[in-house]
């Protein structure tokens, strides 16, 4: 019997995911001389990190470039082009050292037309251009007309002197948040045909995705503290609940199966910035549930049994050998222990108690 500060814990699982994962797609292809949208490079592997203005890889020859940026690329940028996307553009290209000149922001004038060629230019790349100053549906300047695509060079059937503008296709380019950028993964192949989807990268701070089944959810509460355990590199981490909440909806073949238990996701965000080896990774997450407010007195849960009138006892061995029946009342419990407060006689640490005493009979005249 001792004192001590008693802790419950739950043991679940979870996996580690950056807050933005993002799947780079083939746009299929991007240069007017092009017939087959070929895999000609992949720069990266699964694990790397990613630096804004890096290739990411080749498709028929053209680069996907990575670029420091929240809202995604949507549309081709070229001369005349204003938006809030032009602006992304003018900042992830001014956080390489390529200005915008005297464009005003959120205009893609000569000066970030300049911005994009140099990009292209230290990239090992020739920047895409596009014959003269097109207009769209509207009128406005700057937009290709819907289906046509940007050439890598001179365009087919224009003179040498024909006026041309440097554009930046969509799909060329990929724009990641803050945060550590990763590869998580690459379905990419050298040679091979460009499938819909060439990567995955993840980009933000690394955090923790639980699962909860319905039992144990009311246990659990924003602010506990969490221990992750890496499976495959054994890294250790602490962490802490964020929140707790309905897991996503499955799709497909998992959701019949999910139907018949209810489960609940807990996210957990990390005390200190995960390494990047634990990207990915499954982990088992070891809760603290409840802890009690101080040291307490407990003894080994086996120490405890029921009596058939109903009291809960633990058997103490004095000096000599000679064996008391106590009567207690439980508390909490954890870690093999559990909490007791002598209801009659007394207790202290240090004293010694039978482990696996069982239901006594009732007693047939005074106490035990």
């Amino acid at each position: 019997m001792e004192k001590k500060v008693l802790s419950a814990s739950l043991v679940t699982r979870g996996k580690v995911a950056a807050s933005q994962r993002i799947d780079v797609l083939s746009a299929g292809l991007s240069g007017g001389d092009t017939i087959r949208p070929v895999v000609t490079k992949v720069k990266v592997k699964p694990g790397d990190t990613v630096k804004p203005g890096s290739v990411l890889a080749e498709v028929a020859g053209r680069p996907v470039l990575a670029l420091h940026g929240s809202l995604p690329a949507y549309r081709n940028l070229t001369a005349g082009g204003i938006g809030q996307d032009v602006v992304q553009l003018q900042q992830a290209l001014a956080e390489l050292g390529y200005r915008r000149g005297s464009d005003p922001s959120g205009t893609f004038g000569p000066g970030t037309q300049h911005a994009v060629k140099s990009f292209y230019e230290a990239a090992g790349y020739t920047a895409p251009t596009t014959a003269g100053t097109k207009t769209d549906v509207a009128g406005k300047p700057g937009a290709d007309k819907p289906g046509e695509r940007p050439s890598s060079g001179t365009p087919s059937g224009v003179t040498a002197g024909t006026p041309t503008t440097v554009v930046l296709p969509a799909s060329e380019t990929v724009f990641v948040s803050d945060g550590p950028v990763r590869v998580e993964s690459v379905e990419a192949v050298v040679g091979a045909t460009a499938a819909e989807k060439l990567m995955t990268i993840t980009a933000g701070a690394l955090g923790v995705d639980g699962a909860l089944e319905s039992y144990q959810k009311d246990s659990v509460r924003p602010g506990q503290k969490v221990d992750i355990f890496a499976d495959r590199s054994s890294g250790r981490a602490v962490g802490t609940v964020a929140s707790v909440g309905p897991a996503p909806a499955p799709s497909g073949k998992e959701a019949g199966a999910a139907e018949a238990a209810q489960r609940f996701q807990v996210k957990i965000t990390p005390d200190q910035p995960l390494p990047a080896e634990f990207a990915g990774q499954d982990v088992r997450l070891t809760i603290n549930a409840a802890s009690s407010a101080g040291a307490v007195l407990v003894v080994p849960t086996a120490a405890v049994s029921s009596q058939a009138d109903g009291r809960t006892t633990v058997i103490v061995v004095a000096n000599g050998g000679k064996q008391n029946r106590v009567e207690i009342r439980t508390g909490m419990s954890g870690d093999g222990y559990v909490e007791v407060t002598p209801v009659s006689g007394a207790l202290s640490p240090g004293d010694r108690v039978v482990l696996g005493a069982g239901r006594a009979p009732a007693p047939s005249g005074g106490k035990q």
